[in-house]
């Protein structure tokens, strides 16, 4: 059997097994989108101004989400497609992100070819853990479209984040620190590097008594490439 046809197969049976053996109320469904003036992920610019959608649905600390990118002002921004398959408990989270974008190793930027030597896919694992007060996050390049370390081979690129919600002003503030631990052109380090410090505020903004918009700013820097970044955003959520 393909590969293809496995992972339709596996999302449907996932789908099926929500739908048929939980109670609605078990279930969190979630659609939303982002407008972003500028796509900044782990400190790497990605894009100008994007709109970002998001459709999950989660049955008891297991859920399946899409989250995808498309460039707004700019056309050749990157488009982009993550399926992430997770699970928490307490404080504790597992999860598997198939990312795909319109630029890798396929120049016919196929979505169903998986290729090893020819594929756009990008497969993630990650685990974290949720103190409270900080959290934690590992992430490491399975398969796919990797990066290579300083011999040329696949160098499993690895990202690290130590991040620290709390509230001030009335706001909702989000610090965050980065780091890239080996050698991987995934993340253009060459050795241990801190690729990502920012810092985050959202607000709610009520528009009427039934419906708000989250808003957000974040400056982001960057200290491996020596770049910064400054980006606001809005959140659409029913």
């Amino acid at each position: 059997m393909g590969k293809k046809k496995k992972s339709v197969i596996l999302t449907l049976c996932l789908m099926a097994f929500m739908s048929g053996s939980a109670q609605e109320k078990d279930v969190e469904a979630t659609v939303a989108a982002d407008i972003v003036s500028q796509y900044i992920w782990r400190g790497q610019d990605l894009g100008h101004v994007s709109f970002q959608p998001t459709l999950g649905v989660g049955f008891k600390g297991l859920s399946l989400t899409a989250w995808g990118n498309v460039g707004i002002s700019d056309a050749h921004d990157t488009k982009e497609i993550d399926l992430t398959l997770a699970y928490s408990t307490g404080g504790f989270n597992i999860g598997l992100t198939d990312y795909w974008t319109d630029e890798g190793l396929d120049p016919c930027n196929r979505y169903f070819k998986y290729d090893a030597h020819g594929t756009n896919h990008v497969f993630e694992a990650n685990v974290g853990y949720d103190f409270g007060v900080a959290s934690v996050q590992w992430f490491t390049n399975l398969a796919g479209n990797d990066g290579v370390n300083e011999s040329g081979k696949r160098a499993y690129s690895s990202y690290m984040e130590v991040a620290a919600p709390f509230r001030l002003g009335g706001l909702d503030w989000n610090a965050a620190i980065g780091i890239v631990p080996y050698t991987t052109d995934f993340y253009d380090v060459e050795g241990f590097a801190v690729t990502n410090v920012s810092l985050q505020a959202t607000k709610d903004i009520a528009i009427t008594e039934r419906f708000s918009l989250p808003v957000f700013a974040a400056v982001c820097a960057n200290p491996r490439s020596q770049k910064a970044y400054f980006a606001f955003g809005f959140t659409l959520q029913p």
